[in-house]
């Protein structure tokens, strides 16, 4: 008990929450790098948000993680961000610094990690991009600032939503070549057939709706395209299960877990994730998709 009692704290702040699989990975991160932290995930309200920004400070925690659907609203409650977080629009990560929050990105690690071995076959192509929150906004600068596409389409049932994203991303990097669409529209089907890259960045298919599917052009042909889903739990989800039953190559949302995580340890403790060794260890257990348990580390 004398560990916990001592720890330093982080935690997880989201609405819903139960699905995480941030605290496993960083309890791993932590016991194995014999680092005295904690990791807890906490349900927190939008009404509450600001609140519980304040109550980091005052009970000394080294930091957090933010998940849906705080990612954007959180920024109003923090002392400043970095400047990929700016350009992103949201944060996913805070951590201390000059006794101040400090708003971070790291799903902007997550994503180009993820997609780096498919660099060559993104450059120059359409993109199609399900979604316009926080990790679509951190989806669509990654494709930006490191794979260049041709084209993006953002599908999003508020274009309202969506057309702010576009205009942002116009104005902070010069990038004019975003495409708004309704989500389940028409043309969807043509939009996806002419997409080297297909991306999911909602919370459709998330446990445990896991039976749910935000792709429903089901006449395409995926043969060559590449599906990744910001979804991790399951770590196979029906949009990837039915793009690889079509030939199509996808990537689980626990590849950009994984990286973002590691950024975000870094942020936190001055020190470098063991990746591999988390990796080594939690495969098995990430790849069944069990869920943690809320308001506690679910790592003895």
């Amino acid at each position: 008990m004398a560990r916990k009692n001592h720890a330093k704290l982080v935690s997880i702040i989201g609405h819903p929450i139960a699905h995480t699989w941030s605290p496993v990975i960083h309890e791993t991160a932590f016991k194995l790098s014999k680092l005295n932290f904690l990791y807890l995930a906490f349900d927190v309200l939008p009404k509450d948000l600001g609140d519980a920004m304040k109550g980091m400070l005052a009970l000394g925690m080294a930091g957090c993680n933010v998940t849906v659907p705080h990612k954007e609203a959180v920024m109003e409650f923090l002392d400043g961000v970095t400047a990929d977080a700016r350009l992103v629009g949201a944060v996913n990560t805070v951590y201390i610094e000059n006794d101040g929050l400090m708003g971070h990105n790291t799903d902007v690690d997550g994503v180009v990690e993820a997609l780096k071995p498919f660099r060559d076959r993104i450059a120059g192509e359409t993109v199609t991009v399900f979604g316009a929150g926080g990790g679509a906004r951190a989806v669509v600068y990654s494709l930006i600032s490191f794979f260049r596409p041709s084209q993006i389409f953002v599908l999003n049932r508020d274009t309202s939503r969506a057309e702010l994203l576009r205009k942002f991303f116009a104005d902070s990097q010069n990038y004019y070549n975003i495409r708004v669409a309704e989500l389940h529209n028409t043309d969807e089907a043509s939009i996806i057939e002419k997409s080297r890259l297909v991306v999911n960045a909602t919370t459709v298919g998330m446990y445990p709706s896991k039976g749910e599917n935000i792709l429903v052009a089901d006449s395409v042909d995926f043969n060559g395209k590449i599906f990744f889903d910001l979804v991790y739990n399951p770590s196979e989800t029906m949009f990837l299960r039915d793009a690889s039953k079509k030939n199509a190559t996808v990537v689980s949302g626990i590849e950009m877990l994984y990286h973002q995580a590691a950024k975000a340890f870094e942020l936190w403790t001055g020190t470098t994730m063991p990746l591999d060794d988390v990796r080594a260890k939690l495969d098995p257990r990430l790849l069944g998709s069990a869920p943690a348990r809320k308001g506690r580390s679910p790592v003895s």
